[in-house]
């Protein structure tokens, strides 16, 4: 019992920091480098927080709708395209006017454009003869290597294929790993953006847009019209902030070929000292560590201390009720199948925000799982001549449940709640996606830059978590073993 307060007490401090009002405005940003640094330039500008990573452009949208983030950095031909599905070519006053109804606005201008572009290494297209766009549908054979987003987008894969009649059938990629697969030779075309770091890098050829098919992308913030009010200090100081197209370039270079914390470039930036690259050892003890450790903790316990209180008595249902086994072991198991990344994204305009609470409810709907099968299992495969015995002793059913099949069923339930456990640890690790923090959050970061020292500074601490949950079980389940019947 003081086990389960423990756990009911972590899930609360959890969800306590979350709902924490800040006091400068919460900033998002989506899972690519330039993303990641402008949201550390604005946070750190104007003292507000940052939620890094948060996914693509209709998370942070919906974020900003229900008020779990205040701004971020945005491009106005994705919300022309994105979020207002426009088919025309708006300007700052066009998008305003229809971004009102919405609650949103659009401005500051950071000084910069970055554009979606496609390209090759120069060495191939030259040799194939590739300037434009247009020659890709020369080259069915040539691979094509796109982002996830880019290839869902009205401005990506779908409108570019059908205004160049593309006949290629792309593979969806990661951007951060996309520049490292078309250099070795995985790939033959890529995704860019115009500020990339990595173009002059890795020598790849732009090819041109002849049909000007790709609108303007000038960087602006993309903002709740009320936060302007509540934060004008802040908003002050974003209309200070200006960064030219090569200025961007060198922030980007910073992080990816220099391999500098996005936290420390925004710093270098604002005219502060940077604390420089640190290593694998570095990476792993940052300052960061223990809030991340907090977060991963508080999300695992408390998901699994809401799937206890449900799946134990929905097991138990299962085991005593004729015809619930089946439609409770079914729904259950139906949860499993749902993709963890389309379950968050499922979640967040049902709660109503992003974080911590989607994040809870997605882990504890994974944990049930186990829990309930394992209840089930554990009851029905007590003998029923044991259950027999305790009725001619007199126990009353609710007796005989209480001292006779739960006792037995104990090892096999709290076998599932720790693989309940366990899988919650690794799972928990998406949740950063959405902003719920977590050792995800190194991860999604490490995958940003494809730096292998911030990947295994999120995994490692995760997997040695699953660890520690593993043992801490198995000793709590002989533990219970070794209590005499009467005593429990």
């Amino acid at each position: 019992m003081r086990l389960l307060i423990a756990f009911a007490l972590a899930a609360a401090c959890a969800a306590s920091a979350a709902a924490s009002t800040p006091s400068g405005p919460v900033i998002g940003s989506k899972r690519f480098t330039e993303s990641y640094i402008l949201g550390e330039i604005l946070a750190q500008a104007s003292g507000g927080k940052h939620r890094p990573g948060l996914g693509n452009t209709a998370i942070l949208v919906e974020a900003l709708k229900n008020g779990a983030i205040d701004v971020y950095p945005e491009y106005t031909g994705t919300i022309a395209k994105e979020v207002l599905k426009s088919e025309q070519r708006l300007d700052l006053h066009g998008l305003n006017r229809q971004l009102e109804p919405l609650g949103l606005a659009a401005g500051y201008p950071l000084g910069f454009a970055n554009s979606y572009a496609l390209g090759m290494k120069r060495v191939s297209a030259e040799k194939l003869s590739v300037k434009t766009i247009s020659d890709l549908s020369r080259r069915p054979e040539l691979r094509l290597g796109l982002s996830h987003e880019f290839l869902g987008r009205r401005d990506g894969w779908p409108g570019l294929k059908s205004e160049y009649a593309l006949p290629q059938a792309p593979r969806g990629l990661d951007h951060g790993l996309a520049y490292e697969a078309l250099a070795a030779g995985e790939i033959d075309v890529v995704d860019l953006y115009s500020t990339d770091a990595k173009i002059a890098r890795y020598d790849i050829a732009v090819l041109a847009d002849e049909r000007g098919f790709f609108p303007p992308y000038d960087a602006v913030l993309l903002y709740r019209r009320e936060a302007a009010q509540r934060f004008p200090a802040a908003f002050r100081t974003f209309e200070k902030l200006k960064i030219d197209a090569a200025t961007m370039v060198r922030l980007n270079a910073r992080a990816e070929l220099d391999q500098l914390a996005f936290a420390d470039v925004a710093r270098e930036f604002l005219g502060h000292k940077a604390e420089g690259s640190k290593g694998f050892w570095g990476a792993l003890f940052a300052p960061d560590f223990f809030r991340l450790l907090g977060e991963h903790v508080a999300l695992v316990l408390g998901s699994l201390l809401a799937a206890i209180a449900v799946g134990v008595p929905l097991g138990v249902a299962a085991a005593k009720i004729r015809g619930v086994a089946q439609p409770v072991l079914l729904a259950t198991g139906l949860v499993q199948t749902i993709p963890s990344l389309a379950l968050l994204a499922f979640l967040i305009p049902l709660t109503g925000t992003i974080g911590v609470w989607p994040a809870l409810l997605a882990l504890f709907l994974y944990a049930l799982l186990p829990i309930t099968r394992n209840t089930h299992a554990g009851l029905t495969q007590v003998p029923r001549g044991l259950k027999q015995a305790g009725t001619a002793l007199g126990l009353t059913a609710k007796q005989v449940m209480s001292e006779v099949e739960i006792p037995l069923a104990l090892p096999t339930i709290m076998a599932g709640v720790k693989t309940s456990a366990v899988i919650n640890v690794g799972t928990a690790t998406i949740a950063a996606f959405i902003g719920a923090g977590g050792f995800g959050e190194r991860i999604s970061q490490g995958l940003a830059l494809n730096d292998h020292a911030v990947l295994l500074a999120g995994a490692l601490p995760a997997a040695a978590l699953a660890l520690v949950v593993h043992v801490l079980f198995e000793l709590a389940e002989r533990s219970l073993i070794r209590i005499p019947l009467s005593s429990r």
